[in-house]
């Protein structure tokens, strides 16, 4: 199907044609024709399937000819992400898709300057798009309004439910225009129980859609398996890198510091790569991502906070070093390549802390990853070794060791006498209170 053939706006096929679009991927196909009616919609698709275009196509072309309510501090159109990359991404696409249509669109989310979005907003927005807790945070501030609004898009719905806010989405939920009074979609990888229930109570009768659900992973993937012990992942990782070395890579990891000695370990055997984990502040994070997006970065470790959200043209292979120990992130990983109909290769480490995830993958994408081969050779043993800081990572105090370790080492406090004193009860080397010695009077009173 071709966008022409659907009922489209004129301003926002030239943003489509601008775009380099012309035939509708099977989420488009299905859930345009729908929601340019003024459907709710409720679509179940994969990512890297073309489901943001969709929703952008939809509310485009729905504002420019959907007369607006009367004007307020409401935003027209209220998109809602669950990550700050994804926020970026659709803002992005908006920018590209809307740049004949003449609306404002403006992104809020954390690690960017507070105020100059609070100004933002309050000088009047056409499309809001935004992650919870910010949204919700000038909500609360009477920067704006959702009464009025006509347009509400929900992305990724399971990941919002995955990462704890569904509070905080029912919060802005109960805070708009009825549901008969505004157009709603709701995109999701899942059409869950949870997911479906926040849909019939906060939509106008959706219509369901979903797309391949029985397809898991995207066919132009190219999938693989290695089975290598934990101190030999570094050796074949490297081994992968230097026989491909115009290949485009997003590593990812399952820890903060297993990233860092990735990226310290990569650079220092002359393979530039940078890291991006959940503490890494916002504008550095973006300017790593810009030049990864732009070819200047060819390698890129990230932990599961990237796994979603993230449209990066061109990037060849997603390599696991560590198996994901959450199903569903393993098909979200590897939907960072073969984009866009493109073709793309994941690899996978499988050592002995992550290989119990193997099952739960297998079972949850319905087929077998295939098993490669692994020789002495494929494993580089003269690269270059660093040392990570790995104080800088602790999540417990005291030389990183347990609670429970730190009770057992602990004296206990009953029965010990403080130096000079007598009375149990008291910690060693605890001070005690200073008494003045009084002289009592001898002789007779």
């Amino acid at each position: 199907m071709k966008f022409e053939d659907l009922n489209i706006h004129e301003k926002v096929l030239e943003g489509i044609r601008a775009a380099g679009f012309s035939e509708c991927t099977p989420v488009q196909a299905q859930s345009l024709p729908e929601s340019l009616s003024g459907k709710d919609i409720a679509a179940q698709a994969q990512t890297g399937t073309g489901k943001t275009a969709a929703f952008l196509i939809s509310v485009f072309s729905r504002m420019l000819e959907v007369p607006p309510v009367q004007k307020g501090t409401s935003p027209r159109a209220l998109i809602i992400a669950p990550t700050r990359e994804l926020v970026s991404q659709i803002t992005a696409e908006a920018s590209l898709l809307g740049r004949f249509a003449g609306f404002r669109i403006v992104p809020v989310f954390g690690g960017i300057d507070y105020l100059k979005q609070r100004d933002q907003i309050s000088k009047g927005v056409d499309i809001l798009i935004g992650t919870p807790g910010r949204l919700i945070d000038y909500l609360k501030q009477k920067v704006y309004s959702l009464r009025k609004t006509q347009f509400l898009v929900i992305d990724e719905a399971d990941r919002l439910f995955d990462m704890g806010f569904i509070s905080d989405l029912r919060f802005l939920l109960r805070r708009m225009s009825p549901y008969d009074k505004r157009q709603s979609m709701l995109f999701s990888a899942t059409l869950s129980h949870r997911v479906l229930e926040l849909c019939y109570e906060h939509m106008n009768m959706p219509e369901k859609i979903s797309v391949t659900p029985e397809n898991i992973t995207v066919e132009q993937i190219e999938q693989e398996l290695y089975h290598a012990g934990k101190s030999e992942k570094l050796g074949l990782l490297i081994g992968i890198l230097r026989r491909e070395p115009e290949g485009r890579y997003l590593i990812f990891c399952n820890t903060k510091i297993v990233a860092a000695r990735l990226e310290a370990t990569l650079n220092a055997n002359k393979l530039a790569t940078a890291a991006i984990t959940g503490d890494l502040p916002q504008s550095k994070r973006m300017k790593v991502l810009a030049r990864f997006k732009e070819g200047k970065l060819p390698i890129l470790v990230a932990t599961d906070v990237a796994s979603r959200g993230l449209h990066i043209d061109g990037v060849t292979h997603v390599i696991n070093f560590d198996l994901p120990q959450d199903s569903e992130d393993y098909v979200h990983r590897i939907g960072r390549t073969a984009r866009a109909g493109a073709v793309g290769r994941a690899i996978s480490l499988a050592c002995e802390e992550y290989v119990h995830s193997l099952t739960d993958v297998e079972d949850y994408i319905k087929q077998k990853i295939p098993v490669m081969p692994l020789s002495e050779e494929m494993i580089v043993t003269d690269y270059r070794r660093v040392s990570v800081n790995r104080a800088r990572y602790k999540t417990t105090p005291q030389r990183g060791k347990s609670t429970q370790q730190r009770q057992q080492e602990r004296p206990s406090r009953k029965g010990f006498v403080s130096r000079g004193s007598d009375k149990p009860g008291q910690h060693p080397g605890k001070k005690q209170p200073f008494r003045k010695q009084t002289r009592r009077p001898t002789g007779n009173r």
